[in-house]
């Protein structure tokens, strides 16, 4: 019997612009973490829905979703890409370029935290938050993203059940801890509005107050 993952992208024809990403990763020796297709097409859907027209992406990758992100924009969207590795951000540029959205993203390399900082800095906000990098820090990431979030704004967090390791209580390692502790605030702090889809790796969404 087929899961429901599978029969999910079954009902699906396969989308070359992304295989493509996924070749090139390869190609280029980098592991293969892009967001589940099936939460690619919901990123996609979450950004037209809501009109968003500024976006933070926490861990670009090789652009996968980042143009699943830039795929929802209307007129005038912008994303901005925080990746720790130049070699990653390079390729998701030409990714995204490659997919015809040149000139949308804007990626800044290094710590993705410093990053955000900056960006708090400068006054910047935005209308949605994909958060998609070092496990580590995820608690963190939701922190700075409720205080760079316009009101209203969406914060979605990739793999929060960490391949059934949260799910599992003999598993206790310093990323599983810490997405337990993502996953607890994301759904009682009082600044959110939220659920929790566990389909594929897991996925968080929240709403900011």
């Amino acid at each position: 019997m087929i899961t429901p993952e599978q029969y999910s992208e079954e009902l699906y024809k396969e989308d070359e612009v992304l295989v493509n990403v996924k070749h090139s990763l390869e190609e280029a020796g980098i592991q293969d973490v892009s967001v589940a297709a099936g939460y690619g097409r919901l990123l996609t859907m979450l950004v037209r829905m809501s009109g968003a027209k500024a976006v933070l992406e926490i861990g670009a990758l090789g652009g996968y979703s980042g143009i699943c992100l830039a795929r929802g924009f209307t007129a005038g969207g912008r994303l901005v890409s925080l990746e720790i590795s130049e070699v990653n951000a390079g390729l998701a540029g030409r990714n995204m370029a490659a997919a015809g959205f040149e000139g949308v993203a804007q990626y800044m390399v290094g710590p993705a935290l410093d990053s955000m900082n900056i960006l708090e800095q400068r006054g910047e906000r935005f209308d949605l938050f994909f958060i998609d990098a070092d496990k580590g820090n995820y608690v963190n990431y939701l922190e700075k993203a409720i205080a760079l979030a316009h009101p209203g704004a969406i914060i979605v967090g990739d793999n929060t059940l960490l391949r059934g390791r949260t799910l599992n209580p003999e598993k206790n390692g310093p990323s599983v801890q810490i997405m337990r502790k993502f996953n607890e605030q994301i759904a009682a702090d009082p600044r959110l509005m939220s659920t929790f889809l566990p389909a594929y790796d897991g996925l968080a969404l929240a709403i900011v107050k």
